[in-house]
């Protein structure tokens, strides 16, 4: 270990701290060989340079799910401690996560990036248990993007949600931090008015004391746009107009292209359209992760709109019935989802594919490209490029993660999460706020336990699950033992039962916060 382990310890607690949040808030080969770690880099380094188990057993889903909710707490024998730390064997305390700067000015400067040497030593056998299949993986400085350590880290593999993380920085990077998903009511006809989605998953038809995010009630800034404020506005200008019966359309014109996902299930993702109520939940109030999903969310959420309508006095005829907004037709009433930026958190804190594949629309309306699959993986990649990404390997065909043909090879993902903790990228920093903590929150909150033999790393990891049938992905940051924030992709590809091979990702991930190499 190198000298001045002390002072990096030190280091390590309050950037552990100041990555976290809220704590109460492998590639395709058929042969499932070990992975053999890839040479050191042999470009010099500067010395100090400053700086759920699958949904269903025939398909593919990318479930996330069963990393949620009671399970194993992070140690059954930690210390507790009302300082805010835990206890570590070693006599060490180690900070929980408090809501801060992702990366203050000046952290890289304080502590060195391990060696590759020192990592491949450091990780030793744990990057060959068997239940990882095939492995590929990559591990670069955070505060330089400089790959340091991997194995077959530059060869495409299957993302699964880690997949999010590109659909995260394109947008962030495409639209401004103060873009808002508008759901507007216009004017058209005498006597007839047209809801227009925007492409907003999240509108709600639930009273705010009763939304729930990932089981947490919601604040201000992350609190859905209500279609009960929306009916409440579009009644008070009809009746200020004099008119209280209308005759009701909706418009989903905005999107292009298939409705329904490759891997549709009507559970894990709604029909993608861009009027829809509740994510398309049958049940609005439901708490799985992979609900039950009515057939025409459009049609439901405008069934919605009608009925707050008639609860504010307004008579609507007939059914509504699906139409164009008439062009230059005067606004009525709008409400406005959270900003972009609480979008993305929302959406990489519970792996929310529904709300994937909006974002990635609006990236692509940003880009000027069509609103579709399509349109919206194009926009996403051509940014990204934009960006100084590598995309070697790169194919996108959605923007959730659903689909098993994507593929992203590890270094692409570091790449990733060093461009959003790039101090010339603030815009990014959502995209690292917004990853679950270690077995505290969102897809990661059971995992990195006692018994995973990875709970040493709860707390001071952040990072995004991805799984899909036989495939198991995690990517993000992590603090090490001397202080220096690492960007980390992991990548299977294996037969072993889900939750074991996530287990060894995970002491794989808990090897590289421990080393001071």
């Amino acid at each position: 270990m190198r000298s001045g382990t002390g002072t990096g310890r030190g280091r390590r607690a309050a950037l552990a701290a100041a990555l976290g949040a809220v704590l109460a808030a492998g590639t395709t080969l058929a042969d499932p060989a070990a992975a053999q770690p890839s040479p050191e880099p042999t470009h010099s380094r500067r010395a100090d340079d400053g700086r759920h188990q699958d949904q269903t057993q025939g398909g593919d889903r990318d479930g996330d799910r069963d990393h949620r909710g009671g399970g194993d707490s992070v140690d059954g024998k930690a210390d507790g401690r009302a300082d805010g730390k835990q206890r570590h064997p070693d006599g060490r305390r180690r900070a929980v996560p408090v809501r801060g700067p992702v990366l203050a000015a000046g952290d890289a400067a304080d502590s060195k990036a391990p060696t590759g040497s020192g990592l491949r030593t450091a990780l030793g056998g744990t990057v060959q248990d068997k239940a990882l299949g095939t492995l590929n993986f990559a591990v670069a400085d955070a505060a330089t993007g400089e790959f340091l350590f991997g194995s077959q880290e530059n060869a495409p593999a299957t993302p699964a949600s880690t997949t999010k993380l590109a659909t995260a920085v394109a947008a962030l990077a495409l639209l401004p931090a103060e873009h808002r998903i508008a759901t507007t009511v216009v004017r058209g006809a005498p006597g007839e008015i047209t809801l227009v989605g925007g492409g907003d998953p999240t509108l709600t038809a639930l009273p705010a004391d009763q939304i729930r995010i990932g089981g947490a009630p919601v604040d201000q800034d992350s609190a859905p746009a209500s279609m009960a404020e929306l009916a409440h506005r579009t009644a008070a200008a009809l009746k200020a107009s004099g008119s209280t019966e209308v005759k009701l359309g909706y418009d989903t014109s905005l999107y292009t292209g298939p409705l329904l996902h490759h891997d549709h299930d009507a559970m894990n993702i709604a029909a993608v359209t861009p009027l829809m109520v509740d994510e398309g939940r049958i049940d609005p109030r439901s708490p799985d992760e992979a609900p039950a999903r009515v057939f025409d969310p459009a049609g439901q959420a405008a069934e919605s709109f009608a009925g707050f309508l008639k609860a504010e006095g307004i008579t609507v005829q007939g059914k509504p019935a699906p139409a164009a907004a008439a062009p230059g037709g005067t606004e009525l009433a709008r409400v406005e989802s959270p900003t972009i930026g609480r979008l993305v958190e929302r959406m990489l804190t519970t792996s929310d594919n529904t709300l994937a594949e909006a974002v990635a629309r609006q990236a692509a309306i940003a880009a000027k490209q069509p609103a579709s699959f399509e349109g919206a993986a194009k926009a996403v990649t051509t940014e990204l490029a934009a960006l100084g990404v590598p995309l070697d390997g790169v194919l996108l065909t959605d923007g959730s993660g659903l689909a098993k043909a994507n593929l992203i090879p590890p270094v692409t993902l570091v790449k990733l999460l060093a461009a959003a903790a790039a101090p010339d990228h603030p815009e990014l920093r959502p995209v690292l706020t917004g990853l679950p903590v270690a077995g505290f929150s969102g897809t990661l909150v059971n995992r990195f336990s006692a018994k995973s033999g990875a709970g040493e790393a709860a707390g001071i990891v952040r990072a995004k699950t991805g799984t899909l049938q036989g495939v198991n992905t995690l990517a993000g940051t992590v603090v090490d033992a001397d202080g220096r924030v690492l960007a980390f992709a992991l990548m299977t590809r294996t037969d072993a039962d889900p939750t074991a091979a996530r287990a060894a990702v995970d002491r794989i991930v808990a090897k590289i916060a421990a080393c001071g190499c």
